[in-house]
């Protein structure tokens, strides 16, 4: 069986341009997304949504956001497990949704969930109704007619229509059909989905890994749990080892040998290349938290610090804030992980004057 050997360059490059970050850049939105897999819809907002970042990132300021709304309003793009999806990826989910809440022996987690949905059938059947007749809604226009709240230790404590809506979307009884500003717009599963028959789990999940290989170019074959997608590869593409990391990779042979040119970005804390944080340490050599839930004293970087690329490299990080009320693009520190060339320093405020000019604010750069 073959087993690639990687020195770390080969690896992080690897990544790079499997992530869609080299020098030539994605033609669009769609082509960006199919590439990618899957772009996580987060709304935070420090500098801008996670998506439209992550897009800014790829495409260049000829992105607008306007294209990522209009692809999730018409459907082409679909919002699932908190990622935006071409609609054509939605029958790899099918038989999941079908085989709710798993597959063999249920855990106690599962059985708790499905007695739980089952306890609160009325209430599943009166959305269910009520979405029927007047679909797509928000939330609060939903019945709560459930008969056992659902219990937690977190945040989702009593909170029982979202949390039977997250059930049935895994049900796929019901889909999230666009936004109203910032709430979600519900609708019945079969007005929102493809109407295309399930592939069969195994199948599905085979497909899927592979994918997220391709988009990642090399990932462990097994990963931390992440809600919403994986950060691993199962047993997709080859086996790898990478010079001076220990364990075992998996990369996608087609990607490799392709030859590398790199560019300078500002990336997104959520950004697929840097969000395994263990990862980017093995290959890049790279710290990095997102510190939005730090103390402001124990905050090393900032809220939302951006990681900025250079070529294979992750060289430092960008405090900045959009500040849209001031109407300025805040930047009050530029943290080099070592003293930054003449020419990176050129590059990296290019790209922070770039960012300024699509966010439409006014750059203010602390000295």
């Amino acid at each position: 069986m073959t087993v690639h050997q990687l020195s770390r360059r080969d690896a992080r490059r690897l990544a790079v341009r499997a992530q869609l970050l080299g020098r030539e850049r994605p033609a669009g939105l769609m082509e960006m997304v199919r590439g990618l897999t899957a772009v996580q819809l987060d709304q935070t907002a420090a500098v801008a949504p996670n998506a439209d970042l992550v897009a800014w990132s790829r495409l260049g300021s000829s992105y607008s956001p306007a294209e990522l709304a209009e692809a999730l309003a018409t459907l082409e793009l679909l919002e699932l497990r908190g990622f935006a999806r071409p609609s054509e990826s939605l029958v790899l989910f099918r038989a999941e949704m079908e085989a709710w809440p798993g597959t063999g022996p249920l855990l106690d987690w599962q059985e708790y969930r499905r007695d739980w949905v089952k306890a609160n059938e009325g209430c599943r059947l009166d959305i269910l109704e009520r979405l029927r007749q007047d679909g797509p809604l928000v939330m609060r226009e939903l019945p709560d007619t459930c008969v056992v709240p659902w219990k937690s230790s977190g945040w989702t404590n009593n909170r029982n229509v979202s949390q039977l809506l997250e059930f049935m979307i895994q049900r796929g009884e019901v889909a999230i059909a666009g936004r109203d500003g910032r709430d979600k717009l519900w609708d019945l599963a079969t007005r929102v989905y493809p109407d295309e028959p399930a592939i069969p789990i195994e199948e599905a999940r085979r497909i899927r890994d592979g994918q997220r290989l391709r988009s990642h170019g090399i990932l462990r074959v097994k990963g931390e749990s992440c809600p919403g997608e994986p950060l691993d590869a199962g047993v997709a593409g080859e086996r790898a080892v990478v010079d001076g990391v220990r364990g075992e990779w998996r990369v996608d042979p087609e990607l490799l040998g392709q030859p590398f040119a790199g560019r300078t970005a500002l990336l997104s804390p959520l950004d697929r290349l840097v969000y395994d944080r263990k990862r980017i340490l093995e290959l890049f050599e790279f710290d990095y938290q997102l510190e939005m839930y730090k103390p402001v004293a124990k905050r090393r970087w900032g809220y939302f610090a951006l990681p900025i690329l250079h070529g294979d490299r992750l060289v430092g990080k960008v405090d900045a804030t959009s500040d849209r009320k001031a109407g300025v693009f805040r930047v009050d520190a530029i943290h080099e992980d070592a003293p930054f060339s003449k020419a990176l320093s050129t590059a990296v405020h290019r790209e922070l004057q770039d960012l300024a000019k699509w966010l439409q604010l006014h750059l203010v750069v602390k000295s």
